[in-house]
């Protein structure tokens, strides 16, 4: 396994080791004993299934709010995001900054974003399954978005006229959001 540290703090980019052979591939995808070797000690209790039938269909920028904030490990097991990570810890030295990866089933990347991170991706392909790992539960009363093109954050995104849902396409943009991360409140 190889992980290599992304320009936030605590965001990592997991490259698990795949055997490939005629019949097709094997990989441990995930191995809590081996990530703590890496310093990564989250404990997961949800996986979570998405599916977007089209590309360029944006999901984001999404968290959940104190006191429920969710790390989350990410990978494609179809088709190809280009996922973005953005710091919103308010009182951060890059607060407001974000970093891009492309996961995709064919490079096999995975993305371990920390608890007080904003979540979005563009889809690179149709038919792209996204899989995620959290480690708190989902709680409708904490759960937030920030607007996808909010000109605060900046997204240099491939699109420009993505497929949204009505709430990603409706919330609000950071200067009005009530994002409650602080840097001292959640240490990555």
């Amino acid at each position: 396994m190889k992980i290599t540290e992304m320009a936030l703090p605590g965001a990592k980019v997991i490259e698990p080791t795949y055997f490939d052979d005629n019949r097709g591939y094997s990989t441990e995808a995930y191995n809590d004993r081996t990530l703590r070797e890496y310093g990564i000690d989250t404990k997961f209790v949800v996986d979570y299934e998405c599916y977007n039938q089209e590309a360029g269909t944006i999901r984001g920028i999404h968290f959940q709010n104190n006191p429920h904030p969710q790390v989350k490990l990410v990978r494609v097991l179809h088709g190809a995001v280009m996922d973005y990570i953005v710091d919103l810890r308010r009182d951060s030295p890059t607060f407001k900054k974000w970093v891009c990866q492309e996961v995709s089933a064919k490079n096999r990347k995975q993305l371990y974003l920390p608890n007080c991170f904003g979540h979005t991706y563009v889809t690179l392909e149709p038919g792209t399954v996204v899989l995620y790992k959290f480690d708190d539960y989902y709680d409708r009363q904490f759960v937030r978005a920030i607007r996808w093109n909010d000109p605060q954050i900046g997204i240099d995104w491939p699109i420009s006229n993505p497929i949204l849902s009505a709430a990603d396409s409706q919330a609000p943009f950071l200067r009005d959001s009530d994002v409650n991360f602080t840097v001292e409140g959640n240490p990555v």
